[in-house]
């Protein structure tokens, strides 16, 4: 199938695109920066997705927005929402269209992280509703996935930090973080394997929202 995948250059989006390729779909990658891919079924678009016109791309099957920034601004919302919405808008709705695939996080559904970030994810997670409903006529699914913290450079601070690293497991019922690698399994799962599942939203956080201390 024909991909496209915003935020292809870095983190969750570069782990996607390697996923698809690995697996014989052809690959289109949109970001800022320039490619981090070298490989004869990828193509690379630098384009900022706040920016119109976007670029056009013929017969896309699968839509993945993984493009996101944390910036504590309201350009985080500027980014992860309504960019997201004017990309998907763009190339979802034809009759191409097998999946959409919108990457949000877990904070769109707790509330924890920054007020803009926060609420760009959560956002996202109701916007994909949308697009399921819309999508339906075309006979394809829209989901959203919502991971938890990642081992990515955008979380290097933590990482690379023994105290700050121990205190957010602490957080999580399974003490660990998921890795790039896992999330791009599960947006391919959401893609390609999934058929039935349309309109919902998959937390990927190792158990941290569900953690609780029982008091008897």
């Amino acid at each position: 199938m024909k991909i496209l995948v915003t935020g292809a250059s870095g983190g969750i989006g570069r782990a996607i695109c390697k996923k698809f390729l690995a697996n014989g779909h052809e690959v289109i990658g949109m970001d800022l920066a320039p490619a981090a891919i070298s490989q004869e079924s990828y193509t690379h678009i630098i384009h900022d997705i706040r920016q119109e016109p976007y670029p056009e791309i013929d017969g896309i099957q699968v839509l993945i927005n993984s493009a996101g920034i944390q910036s504590q601004t309201a350009e985080d919302i500027a980014v992860n929402l309504t960019a997201t919405i004017g990309v998907t808008e763009h190339y979802a709705f034809q009759k191409n269209i097998h999946a959409v695939v919108h990457i949000a996080s877990a904070s769109g559904l707790t509330g924890s992280e920054f007020p803009h970030y926060a609420a760009s994810k959560g956002g996202l997670v109701a916007y994909t509703k949308n697009v399921a409903l819309r999508l339906a006529e075309y006979g394809a699914t829209a989901n959203s996935l919502c991971p938890g913290g990642v081992i990515s450079d955008m979380n290097r601070h933590i990482l690379e930090n023994d105290t700050l690293y121990k205190a957010v497991l602490e957080e999580a019922l399974l003490h660990r973080w998921a890795d790039t690698d896992e999330i791009a399994e599960w947006a391919y799962f959401l893609a390609c394997v999934n058929r039935s599942m349309t309109g919902e939203n998959l937390l990927i956080d190792n158990g941290e929202a569900l953690k609780a201390n029982f008091i008897w």
